[in-house]
This record gives structure tokens, C-alpha cells and sequence, in this order.
């Protein structure tokens, strides 16, 4: 990732050709990366993107999801969200989201981990664990405790693209924006605001917000396993080559 420093902000921007997704090593370099700011004293807010001007993310990539060739390996891989996502709730400074494009899979825990999120209005949100014959187990942790467990039922269930609308009205996004121009100009914004406030403040609320999340590594890494097993079934492998095809 690329990594930042303004006056107001760290910002930490991940990139990838195949629609920003996230293989294993940048998993890991974003997780140190979000720890790394949460410990720098001279950090007051952190800030999470993407680049290119289209998809914010496409979730786990593909091609490694597909190279699975040991239930530990499947752990270990699908563990790479749960570390990003404990250093994003962890971390004692808040952290804001920019979407500015469709996510899918894995994305949306990293934005339901979030703090508070900024989207366009065409920014489309899928889980679609579902459709390559496994389940949202690990992010699942975080969505449901975002949006409510009805609404990750239905993101589970229903796995197809929600408009950004219906991803606001459920609280995966805390605000709308007409185009990138107003998006990045909400997010400056906000993080000076912020940067502006009480950093103790701040860390408590951030403390009281994710209170209660103290057993969600284990709780985490049992799903890993889960994912792990389970992608490498005869089923899951038929969805995968089904979904490559098309």
C-alpha cells in the first residue's frame, strides 16, 4: 500500500490490476500499515482508499482463492481479513473509508470496519461469497455487527449488487456523495474536523464503539478455518470454475 502524511490525516491507499483485490501479502501490508498509524503519536485520523477511479474493491483475489491447496493454507489466507479488519477496530484513532466504486466479498468488512464511510452514489455493494460456494464467515463477524443481523442475512443471502442507497440506509455507508469530486472533498473535510478534536476523546469513543469485540481474533480464525476447508470441497470447486467461465 502507499502510504500518505498530511496535516490532517495518514492515509493509506491500496491498489491492484484485477479490480483492487486483495491477494495475501497486501492483506498483511495493510493490516501493519493501519497498526503502524494507529501507534504514531503524530496521527490523529486514519483514512483508507483505493486506486483508480471505478471499482473500490473486488474482494480476495481470485487467483490465490483458487490456489488453495491445504485446509491450513485456506486458513491462513482467509485469515488476512481478520487481521486488517482487527487493526482497523483497534487501532485508537477513528478510521474513515472512502469508496468510490462497486465492492464486493471481502471489501465490504473492511468498510464495515470502518469508523465512518464515504461513498458515491454508483458505489454498489455485494457479498458474494455465496456464488463461489462459500460463505461470508469471516467478515461476517463485522458486517453483522455494523448493520444488524437481518441486513447481513440479506446480504448473505441475496448475493447480488445493493445500491448504494439501500448500503446508507442499512449503515454500511455513513454518507453520500454525487461524484468523486464532492467524495474526497467530504472526506478532507471530515478528517480535518476530526484532527481538529480531542484525540482522548476520540480514543475512547472509538474504545466504547468497539467494545466487547475482545475474543474476535479466535472467533476469526475459527471461520479462516472454516473457509479453509470448505473451499477446498467438490462443490466449492465446481463454483469456482462456473464463476471463472463466465
Amino acid at each position: 500500500p502507499v502510504l500518505r502524511a498530511h496535516s490532517i490525516a495518514l492515509t493509506v491507499e491500496f491498489a491492484d490490476p484485477k479490480g483492487n483485490s486483495l491477494p495475501a501479502k497486501l492483506l498483511n501490508e495493510l493490516a501493519a500499515a493501519v497498526t503502524a498509524m494507529g501507534d504514531d503519536p503524530a496521527a490523529r485520523v486514519i483514512v483508507l482508499r483505493s486506486a483508480g477511479q471505478s471499482t473500490f474493491c473486488a474482494g480476495a483475489s481470485f487467483d490465490e482463492f483458487t490456489a488453495v491447496a491445504t485446509p491450513e493454507a485456506g486458513q491462513e489466507f482467509f485469515s488476512g481479513f481478520s487481521r486488517v479488519i482487527l487493526a482497523m477496530i483497534r487501532a485508537p484513532k477513528f478510521v474513515l473509508t472512502r469508496v468510490q466504486g462497486r465492492a464486493a466479498g471481502g471489501a465490504i468488512g473492511l468498510i464495515a470496519a470502518s469508523d465512518y464511510s464515504f461513498a458515491v452514489r454508483s458505489a454498489q455493494a455485494k457479498l458474494s461469497e455465496l456464488q463461489v460456494g462459500i460463505g461470508p464467515f469471516v467478515v461476517g463477524v463485522v458486517i453483522e455487527r455494523k448493520l444488524g443481523l437481518a441486513p447481513f442475512m440479506h446480504l448473505g443471502v441475496h448475493a447480488d449488487w445493493h445500491d448504494a442507497e439501500w448500503c446508507e440506509r442499512h449503515g454500511l455507508y455513513s454518507m453520500l456523495c454525487d461524484d468523486a469530486a464532492a467524495l474526497d472533498a467530504a472526506v478532507e473535510a471530515h478528517a480535518a474536523r476530526l484532527a481538529a478534536s480531542n484525540p482522548e476523546a476520540m480514543r475512547e469513543m472509538k474504545r466504547i464503539f468497539w467494545a466487547g469485540t475482545e475474543d474476535w481474533g479466535e472467533r476469526m480464525s475459527a471461520r479462516a478455518a472454516m473457509s479453509g476447508r470448505m473451499v477446498l470441497s467438490d462443490f466449492t470447486r465446481e463454483a469456482l470454475a462456473r464463476f471463472r467461465a463466465r
